[in-house]
């Protein structure tokens, strides 16, 4: 089976051009499977990748029943199941089994998932937050700012490089899921302060790191900064606002969102803002604006507590 995960490697990497995240979860997800296999169905694996086409439903349904008595989330064995029906098509196809065994399995219903955000209020005081006028302080400062002025990903801002920033035009070029480049509208405040870290971004640079094509935000040790890295200067700047709660960098994308919603901007245009493939993964802002509408309304209004009408 080792042979056939390798394989299957290549052609997420080379054919379907998966983006490295993708690429990762399903290659551990496959080899959870074949520990699966090796301790519950030995006889199959000691057929080596002809054992393969022998693995059937129920051996899939076996494997997803450990996943359960594990609790482990919904979302996370979906997932397991697409890598797995995606496994058992690269090997239909390239002839090595007689039919997918994960084809007939149901993907389990994801909980509904409600994005943390920030208030207005919340979001200007985490950007109000003062910095060092060096370059690691200017850095940190354009981080924020980028992430609520553009609602990029987290991947998709430490995959930032110097040649992505359109100054002229207020555009960067942004590398999203499945490599899919699209264009993001950046706000002034931001292209300010990355205008301001620039100057000073030598500061952290080696000679290897001056070209067009280099990492745009930089360690100390002047190479590319890891998400853990960003999470940390996040956390930092949480701490240092004092609006009481921890937030993901996802939660300053959700609040782009979220905000540029309430303002009245339609969900195709947020939907192409955002990189997302189906309108119905944007529309999940749409129940966060309802709710804060509903939370609102109940506060506001005085007949919204059902009380006896006036008369």
């Amino acid at each position: 089976m080792e042979k056939a995960i390798r394989d299957f490697e290549t052609h997420m990497a080379v054919e379907r051009n998966l983006s490295p995240h993708t690429t990762k979860n399903y290659l551990l997800d496959l080899k959870q499977f074949r520990v699966f296999l090796e301790e519950q169905h030995a006889p199959l694996m000691q057929r080596g990748d002809e054992g393969l086409s022998q693995v059937d439903y129920l051996v899939i349904r076996s494997f997803l029943g450990a996943l359960h008595r594990k609790k482990l989330s919904r979302t996370t064995i979906g997932r397991k199941i697409a890598a797995l029906r995606a496994f058992f098509n690269f090997l239909l196809r390239e002839s090595r089994i007689r039919a997918n065994p994960a084809e007939l399995v149901q993907t389990p219903r994801t909980e509904k998932y409600m994005p943390t955000f920030l208030s207005v209020d919340d979001m200007n005081a985490l950007l109000s937050v003062p910095y060092p006028s060096d370059a690691k302080g200017l850095r940190d400062r354009a981080i924020l700012e980028l992430f609520y002025s553009a609602g990029i990903r987290l991947s998709e801002l430490t995959g930032l490089n110097l040649n992505a920033i359109d100054d002229a035009q207020a555009l960067i070029r942004v590398h999203g899921k499945g490599r899919k480049v699209r264009i993001v509208p950046v706000g002034q405040p931001a292209l300010t302060v990355l205008k301001a870290y620039l100057e000073k971004r030598e500061a952290l640079s080696r000679p290897e790191s001056d070209c067009h094509d280099s990492p745009l935000f930089l360690s100390s040790r002047g190479r590319r900064l890891t998400p853990r890295s960003v999470q940390r200067i996040v956390d930092k700047a949480v701490l240092n606002s004092g609006i009481g709660r921890k937030i993901s960098p996802h939660a300053l994308r959700h609040s782009f969102a979220t905000h540029l919603l309430d303002a009245g901007a339609d969900l195709r245009s947020i939907q192409e803002l955002l990189g997302h493939e189906s309108l119905s993964t944007t529309q999940k802002y749409t129940s966060v604006s309802v709710s804060r509408l509903m939370e609102v309304y109940d506060k506001a209004h005085p007949k919204a507590g059902g009380g006896p009408e006036n008369t």
